[in-house]
């Protein structure tokens, strides 16, 4: 959530500020700015909604340094107003932020007693003010004196009209500085400027870096808050696979959809034979996440209890890290984050450090999450829709892999099965892309609804908590989850002529026990799509036959779940790769 992007070199700062903003388009925004530097002091344009309104607007603008902004919404409301970059009163400085500043109230009520005037109402503006307050001529002691009142997360790129150089700061919230031949950058993700640069430096919280252009070359000073210099080594990325380009696609997330296989087959053959460290002697597991990441948790919870037998509980980051959970020793916490960013998974594997092992499932390297926990990597490639696809299901991979290396230690003979499943899935999921036209065949029916239910039973019910999550998040139909044999405990009251109940049976052992679920919605006038390996059309009013598979069948129930959320969000006509008021990666609370 919300884009920082800020450049410094020889070059006119607004065509490359834009280009690092439309390629931190999926990171979710509803404002966007840019702030440069000319003769005339700092020049600052914004505007509300979509990047193409403010190119419209500023593309005149003219500057050898720049920082750009696209806002999420948290304080204030989602206009031109409270949009990035701010403005000090002076207007000395100007800055754009990434994360909440939490004592903003305080630091308002004291800047405005000194005679500062606030334009917006959000809780960035005193960051301006307080740079403006602090300074004296020196733009780093400005910057330490006012790090030292901020309390909350923050990652800031910083402009002075007295100064030419470019700044930034970060506190928790995700920031990376890069470095070509002549000119340098900052971001908020690699993802920015990777067209540009692949040399980046990764900052670290209470750390300050300095860029200049001295000679035709750039210059970095990266300093921590007491002012001390930081010797940094620099991050070569590696080069971009699948390419932020929907080809012959019409949406991004179709796209992404349809690279699963790929990326299952990435995937797979880097980490099956993989060491990882953190399964050794370990007496019991906790899995967490936030939206789509949690429900991976919760099928691996599903999947490693019941073919290994180990205690494994399943909890929403943002619940975990307040509840005061029981750790021991022996416990291996796994955090599931695709970004490595999310604010709420990183808060719960800190509570986590120095009571039992960590680890985490992501798919961005040198994230702030793989600097807490032992990695283990996703290989999905970049992912540009907000609601992932290829990222969900390279999760559910990686819970499998480490379920797989349980069973091998333990000599089970279910791991050459599991392992055989594995190294088939990408064809799986290949013939299970080839149910499209079927989907798109039904998407009118859920498409004319506003509501829609989604049942399933063990780990059916973990995909099923995710086939509603994608439905809702981009055709914006209210869908509910309920495991199936939880219905007769109240919710079959909402059951009613018509509703659409869309039921996934995968799992042999539960088969007929989800029949019996389906018959009673069925028995209250639902119509019943089925997503089922096994022939259940008896039962269903719609069933989406998916490929047969002992132990990933709801992995292939979800890629079916993904192609029908797509082709009813198309029938609604949805921004289907940039949803309301969602955000890619939330690095904030």
């Amino acid at each position: 959530m919300c884009g920082i992007v800020g450049y410094i070199g020889n070059q006119n700062a607004t065509p490359i500020l834009f280009n690092g903003l439309k390629r931190l388009e999926y990171r979710g925004y509803d404002s966007a700015g840019i702030a440069t530097i000319d003769s005339n002091g700092i020049s600052i344009k914004k505007s509300e909604g979509r990047l193409c309104n403010l190119i419209q607007i500023a593309s005149s603008e003219c500057g050898n340094i720049g920082i750009g902004h696209t806002r999420w919404a948290t304080h204030g409301c989602p206009d031109a107003k409270n949009a990035h970059p701010h403005l000090s009163q002076s207007g000395a400085f100007a800055i754009v932020h990434n994360g909440i500043i939490e004592n903003y109230a305080e630091l308002k009520s004291f800047l405005s007693i000194r005679g500062f005037t606030f334009v917006s109402d959000t809780d960035s503006e005193v960051i301006a003010h307080l740079l403006d307050y602090y300074y004296d001529g020196d733009v780093i002691e400005a910057i330490l004196a006012t790090s030292s009142r901020l309390v909350g997360s923050y990652a800031l790129g910083i402009i002075c009209r007295d100064d030419h150089r470019l700044f930034a700061i970060k506190k928790d919230s995700p920031l990376v500085v890069g470095l070509s031949k002549s000119e340098a950058y900052i971001a908020s993700d690699m993802q920015a400027l990777t067209d540009k640069t692949r040399d980046f430096y990764i900052l670290d919280s209470g750390e300050i870096a300095i860029i200049s252009i001295v000679g035709g070359l750039p210059k970095i000073r990266v300093m921590n808050t007491r002012g001390k210099t930081i010797q940094k080594d620099t991050y070569r990325a590696e080069a971009e696979g699948e390419t932020a380009d929907k080809g012959d696609y019409p949406h991004f997330m179709l796209k992404e959809i349809y690279e699963q296989p790929a990326a299952i087959e990435r995937t797979l053959k880097a980490q099956l034979n993989a060491p990882l460290p953190f399964l050794s002697n370990i007496g019991g597991m906790h899995i967490i996440g936030c939206g789509s990441a949690y429900h991976a948790a919760l099928m691996g919870k599903y999947v490693i209890e019941a073919l290994t037998g180990m205690r494994v509980n399943a909890d929403i980051a943002s619940e975990f890290r307040y509840r005061n959970p029981r750790l021991q020793s022996s416990d291996l916490l796994l955090a599931i984050s695709q970004s490595g960013e999310t604010a709420d998974t990183i808060g719960a594997c800190l509570v986590a450090q120095n009571k039992c092992k960590t680890a985490c499932i992501v798919n961005v390297p040198e994230s702030s999450l793989t600097h807490i926990a032992s990695p283990m990597y996703t290989y999905a490639g970049s992912e540009v829709a907000v609601a992932t696809t290829k990222g969900f299901t390279t999760q559910l991979l990686n819970l499998y892999v480490i379920t797989l290396r349980l069973l091998q230690k333990r000599g089970d003979i279910r791991a050459k099965l599991l392992q055989d499943e594995l190294t088939a899935l990408p064809f799986a999921i290949a013939k299970a892309l080839e149910l499209e036209g079927q989907i798109k065949n039904l998407s009118p029916i859920v498409a004319s609804h506003e509501t829609a239910y989604f049942i399933g039973r063990g780990a059916d019910y973990a995909s099923a908590k995710e086939s509603a999550l994608k439905l809702k998040e981009i055709s914006y139909i209210h869908a509910d989850c309920y495991p199936a044999g939880e219905l007769k405990h109240g919710t079959i009251s909402l059951i009613e002529k018509g509703s659409v109940v869309v039921a996934i049976a995968t799992d042999q052992a539960l088969l007929d026990k989800t029949v019996s679920n389906i018959i009673e919605v069925k028995a209250r006038g639902a119509f019943v799509i089925g997503i089922s390996c096994f022939d259940i059309s008896h039962v269903c009013d719609k069933l989406i036959s998916i490929p047969q598979a002992q132990y990933t069948s709801p992995i292939l129930a979800s890629v079916a779940a993904q192609l029908l959320a797509y082709h009813v969000a198309l029938a609604r006509g949805c921004d289907i790769d940039k949803p309301r008021n969602l955000a890619k990666s939330v690095t904030v609370e």
